[in-house]
């Protein structure tokens, strides 16, 4: 027997989506010391002139909720290390030179972290825990721009680099912007030459040949590329869609270097579907308007990103 849906009671907003969104009543983005050419004020303008949303630049986010304890924060760190890129996350005890590493780059953030990949739902819970709880609600939208390098285990049965991870917080990996989608396939057919021919990776020398085709450290259109990937943390704060399917769109989930860059440098723009959903945000005036003010918000930020991921 087929059921008719109930009509909707008089009187109910007109448009469903509106009553799952969360819209913060403040936005906190956080500095990443080690980005040098990444312009903060001008992606935080961008959130607030896209979104309608205030938005604030801090620091470096282990500077303000780091605590005292610096070699527990470190050892913490450490803990959400991959150890298995072919495998699930695996919980072990870091090693103390593990604990000394990322206690040297707490008192040196400026430093980035090569060739080290973190797990990156894992380390954002480490982030959602420090936070104060007059900051751990949803009325409140944490961005945090890291060095480390973040990735999630994929169905394909294994880590993958990202240059976002959207949870409560999101954050955004500076390494995982340049780390995370591929670059062109004859830039790792030149970089495997030169290997062979020189004894030793020569990420520099096989660079040259592509320069400009993908986005580098102290890349000057960094900025640019933040911009659509802290827009991208906002969307799925507030509506829990973070990603777009058209190429075209600041939303799309990236995998290539030149899809990044076709999304965020050729286009920087929304495509016409999620404008429309961003001037929906704007209208609100930037009023918070929780519905489910009795789910905890990282329960909600964590339900469905692996799929769309």
């Amino acid at each position: 027997m087929v059921r008719k849906k109930a009509a909707a009671p008089k009187g109910r907003n007109k448009t469903p989506a509106l009553q799952d969104w969360s819209l913060p009543t403040a936005t906190y983005l956080y500095r990443d010391p080690s980005a040098a050419t990444l312009q903060w004020d001008t992606v935080a303008s961008y959130l607030r002139d896209t979104l309608g949303i205030p938005c604030e630049v801090r620091n470096e986010f282990f500077s303000i909720f780091g605590g005292r304890d610096r070699e527990d924060l470190a050892r913490q760190i450490a803990a959400t290390k991959v150890r298995h890129i072919q495998r699930p996350f695996e919980a072990m005890e870091p090693l103390y030179g593990e604990v000394q590493f990322e206690l040297r780059l707490l008192e040196e953030p400026s430093k980035s972290v090569p060739g080290i990949l973190y797990d990156g739902f894992r380390y954002a819970t480490l982030l959602r825990d420090l936070l104060t709880p007059r900051e751990r609600s949803l009325r409140v939208l944490h961005i945090v721009f890291a060095h480390r390098l973040l990735g999630t285990f994929d169905a394909d049965g294994r880590y993958h680099a990202r240059a976002v991870v959207c949870s409560f917080p999101s954050v955004v990996s500076t390494s995982g912007i340049v780390e995370g989608p591929a670059k062109p396939k004859e830039y790792y057919t030149v970089k495997a030459q030169l290997s062979i021919a020189l004894g030793a990776v020569p990420f520099e020398a096989a660079k040259q040949p592509f320069a400009g085709k993908f986005i580098d450290y102290d890349d000057p259109r960094l900025t640019e590329v933040a911009k659509g990937y802290a827009l991208q943390a906002a969307m799925y704060h507030i509506t829990h869609e973070p990603f777009c399917e058209e190429g075209s769109c600041r939303l799309f989930n990236a995998h290539w270097q030149s899809e990044l860059i076709e999304a965020q440098i050729e286009s920087g723009r929304l495509c016409v579907r999620h404008e429309a959903k961003a001037a929906e945000i704007r209208q609100t005036g930037g009023r918070s308007r929780t519905t489910r003010k009795t789910q905890s918000p990282h329960t909600r930020a964590e339900k469905g990103l692996r799929k769309a991921l």
